[in-house]
């Protein structure tokens, strides 16, 4: 249809520019003379411009905090190893709030500027294009909470009772540390967090060790696989932490200790469970670590899919053993793959995080026998146009809705009416596929486009078209005879519809 066709021209010719421009840069003086000029302050993201910056890739985050929650000070100091894709006079990084109080580049001190959340660094010696270099920055202040996009929601660097949660996106990093913050840009972590001994420190990756000295304890943590800046977590408080080994991996769960026992710790218990059971449909789980976070934090209204470690609201669980609060781990588990180790090219193509996982919510259900995907499908096409989820269309939703019911809801959707025009041979190697072939990278909505039309064989414009960027409810997929079954569509909602509605309302609320 002519409106993928404009939007695939549009995104791919764009495409083709960076990439030109990028050589062009890259091979302007191989000898290392030529023109210097200063990094990008934004990647061009359509919905986030000046989020990210342009002229390094990052390759590792060493990051060593302190916090103290009686004052709310953080003190810290970052070292970040990256490498010029061009030639490079200055380059910025992104930070919020924080005083920086000394910064090098290669062990020799650079000049800044701060405008906003740009801190732009220009060192001592001009940076060629394919050099690796070493920034350390010195810094400090109270970080700043942030609001999630189109809502009054807090998120980013939360303050608690004793400590912090750290979760949110699109942006929460450059509250607490100095950053290339955009999803394009992934990198490896370690983490030393140091705290007032007796609270803990929750991030990603593997806990490689805790000491304590002089009343203040340190948390050593290591995130091998690289990960997108939104995804890492600095969570401190006191907690009942449970360290085991599932698949051969670390396994942490930490809940807070003013939840009664059989709040979360059943659900969030089942963590590996889950897990094991997203594998046999989407391919081996992409990290070396895996676990969970509960926090009593009464303004935490969401859970996040933070890298190995996912942060959960404690609204989401209820007392006693049930299915219904299943759901939300197995949402929050399929980003692990669809979200985190695939990441978006550019936040409009966020359905290809939340429509996938709330999909997987669809086949957790058929898991537990309340529901198939296609019965769920069938009993939310069955809604009216006014149901919530229809309109905007999930592939360009725009900001304020870029965490609506339409993303998660008609993005899973549009999934099941892949599944139902291809048949599940080839969507199962689709999604497969698409989890390997991108792992530790990222991904666009017009490469899995590809990516599906290239596996099935067929032309498959129409159905993006139709499911993804137009207004309306799609024609129901599929033969006559498949429109016919879904009029014996059942009424009942089915749980998992269920537990996502009270999940987005309580987004919807705030």
């Amino acid at each position: 249809m002519r409106t993928l066709r404009t939007k695939l021209s549009a995104t791919l010719a764009a495409g083709l520019t960076m990439a030109l421009l990028t050589a062009a840069t890259a091979n302007a003086d191989p000898g290392g003379g030529g023109h210097f000029r200063p990094g990008a302050p934004g990647l061009g993201d359509p919905y986030f411009p000046n989020y990210g910056n342009g002229g390094y890739d990052v390759a590792h985050y060493d990051l060593a905090i302190r916090y103290n929650p009686a004052t709310d000070r953080l003190d810290g100091h970052a070292v970040i190893r990256a490498t010029a894709t061009q030639n490079l006079s200055s380059f910025n990084l992104d930070l919020v709030g924080l005083t920086v109080d000394a910064i090098t580049v290669d062990g020799k001190r650079a000049r800044w500027s701060r405008a906003g959340q740009e801190l732009t660094v220009t060192p001592q010696r001009k940076l060629h294009a394919s050099r690796p270099f070493t920034v350390d920055v010195r810094y400090h202040g109270v970080p700043q909470t942030f609001t999630l996009p189109g809502t009054t929601i807090e998120t980013g660097w939360m303050h608690t009772d004793d400590g912090a949660v750290v979760a949110g996106q699109p942006e929460v990093a450059a509250a607490w540390y100095p950053v290339n913050d955009h999803p394009l840009d992934k990198a490896s972590y370690t983490f030393a967090i140091t705290v007032p001994a007796g609270l803990a420190a929750i991030s990603n990756g593997i806990h490689l060790g805790t000491s304590t000295r002089n009343g203040w304890s340190t948390w050593r943590w290591q995130q091998t696989t690289p990960m997108i800046s939104y995804l890492a977590t600095a969570t401190i408080g006191r907690f009942r932490i449970s360290e085991s080994t599932h698949g051969g991996r670390p396994m942490v769960i930490a809940v807070d200790p003013d939840l009664p026992p059989d709040l979360a710790d059943d659900a969030v218990g089942r963590t590996g469970e889950i897990t094991d059971f997203l594998a046999t449909q989407f391919g081996p789980y992409p990290f070396e670590a895996n676990g969970a976070i509960v926090d009593d934090y009464d303004n935490l209204f969401f859970a996040l899919e933070n890298q190995t470690r996912t942060v959960y609201s404690k609204y989401f669980f209820a007392p006693g053993v049930n299915t219904f609060e299943t759901y939300v781990v197995a949402h929050e588990l399929a980003h692990q793959w669809y979200g985190d180790s695939v990441g978006v090219h550019f936040w409009r193509d966020i359905w290809l995080n939340e429509g996938f996982a709330t999909y997987a919510e669809w086949l957790w259900s058929d898991r537990l026998g309340e529901g198939t995907p296609q019965e769920i499908f069938d009993f939310l096409y069955a809604q009216p146009l006014d149901a919530g989820y229809w309109s905007p269309p999930p592939g360009d939703p725009g900001v304020n809705d870029l965490f609506g019911a339409t993303v998660y809801v008609r993005g899973a959707m549009t999934l099941q009416a892949l599944r139902m025009t291809v048949g599940d041979s080839a969507f199962w190697t689709i999604m497969r596929t698409w989890a390997a072939s991108k792992a530790g990278g990222n991904g666009s909505t017009p490469e899995f486009i590809a990516l599906a039309e290239r596996i099935s064989g067929q032309q498959l414009d129409a159905l993006f078209d139709a499911w993804l960027f137009q207004e309306g409810k799609p024609p129901y997929p599929g033969t006559a005879a498949a429109a016919t079954m879904r009029a014996g569509a059942s009424t009942k909602v089915p749980p998992v519809v269920r537990a996502l509605r009270e999940r987005l309302d309580r987004l919807g609320n705030h």
